[in-house]
């Protein structure tokens, strides 16, 4: 039977739902419940949990392995560009963010996976949101970053007169700051807010603080702009083609082979890589949080993505000439300064200020007989 309402109260109480997340918020301000545990034992991850996962085992230290690849070839990428290129055009500039964010995933991936297992449940929720929205952030800004250096690809082909470098600079990198400032926000909305603290049958499976309605906001976010690059590179690819056909160069037509060869390999590294995520995130936000018995963990499509991280210095770096001479500069200085080689044995490359572009390469016009045979354009 309900008991009766206590005499002096309200013509109406708080629902059941209101009392009991209020309750626990509280509970979980005074430390006196583990909230972080209650939702991961609620989602079913305590009862899908490997006594393996408790410590790195193989497959952690694997993937820790990775990130580590991840880091160095970034920081050997970044270094290279700051050190021989000074990001004097923007090609560099795009390429210096990509590859800055690149490095922060792979350090937020091991950061991570040394703050997961048993460690997990030590931390507080602002901690956990803070793991898990570094990881965020860096993710964002890679996929933001990659996006302005499809639309300044476009740009540079579309615009018939090439534009001031000034005015072309400021823009660039008033887009690179917007970006990483909207990486930031959309990483960190859940610890300003946008969570499901308490409010367990809203929680993600996989993300067990995370709300599905976030997730589903990344992840549509997310897919938009993986469809807006596809269709730039389309057009890039398009205008290349069309400019090819009005000259009978063999360059020419040898160029837009190439550039159709980096645009797939682009694509296909970023679709094949990004998908699995995904749609892994979605059947999360569409499954019954306690139903959900086949989402137990999404390490492995996690490290999928960033293995993305480690693929873009590759694509969008050491396939142009002079990112390439950089880093062997870099190399070659490296291990001279260690003894494993002599100083004559290598050029030391100080300031490359090469004619060949990127940016040159998919202006439409600018074609390889037009330029001195040291300028052709490697893209």
């Amino acid at each position: 039977m309900r008991p009766e309402t206590l005499a002096g109260a309200g013509p109406t109480e708080e629902p059941r739902e209101v009392r009991a997340w209020s309750s626990c918020l509280q509970l979980a301000a005074m430390r006196n419940v583990n909230i972080i545990l209650q939702h991961y034992n609620f989602t079913g991850k305590l009862t899908n949990r490997q006594s393996g996962d408790e410590g790195m085992g193989l497959i952690r230290t694997a993937f820790a392995i990775i990130s580590c690849i991840i880091i160095l070839e970034n920081l050997l990428v970044l270094l290279a560009i700051l050190r021989c290129l000074r990001a004097r055009r923007w090609v560099y500039s795009c390429i210096a963010s990509i590859t800055v964010s690149d490095l922060l995933a792979g350090i937020a991936y091991l950061s991570n996976l040394c703050l997961s297992g048993k460690k997990t449940f030590q931390l507080s929720p602002q901690l956990w949101f803070l793991r898990e929205g570094i990881l965020f952030i860096a993710l964002a800004a890679s996929t933001f970053s990659l996006l302005v250096t499809a639309i300044e690809r476009y740009s540079a082909m579309v615009r018939p007169i090439a534009e001031n470098e000034a005015s072309k600079t400021l823009r660039l990198r008033s887009l690179i700051i917007s970006c990483w400032l909207l990486a930031f926000i959309i990483g960190l909305l859940p610890l300003l807010g946008w969570n499901c603290l308490c409010d367990f049958n809203a929680c993600s499976v996989l993300l067990p603080l995370y709300s599905k309605n976030y997730i589903l906001f990344s992840v549509v976010m997310f897919s938009i702009i993986l469809l807006g690059i596809i269709g730039l590179y389309i057009s890039i690819f398009q205008l290349v083609q069309a400019s090819s056909k009005q000259s009978s160069s063999r360059h020419s037509r040898k160029r837009s082979l190439r550039l159709l060869k980096t645009v797939l390999i682009i694509l296909g590294a970023f679709i094949i890589c990004w998908s699995p995520l995904f749609v892994l995130l979605l059947f999360d936000v569409f499954c019954e949080t306690q139903t959900c018995k086949y989402l137990h963990s999404l390490d492995w499509t996690l490290a999928l993505a960033m293995l993305n991280s480690s693929i873009n210095p590759v694509i969008y770096s050491l396939r142009s000439v002079e990112v390439r001479r950089a880093v062997g500069s870099l190399l070659c200085c490296c291990c001279v300064s260690v003894g494993l080689c002599k100083p004559g044995n290598c050029v030391v490359i100080t300031d490359i200020n090469s004619g060949s572009s990127t940016e040159s390469s998919l202006e439409v016009g600018h074609t390889p007989e037009n330029l001195p045979s040291s300028k052709v354009p490697t893209q």
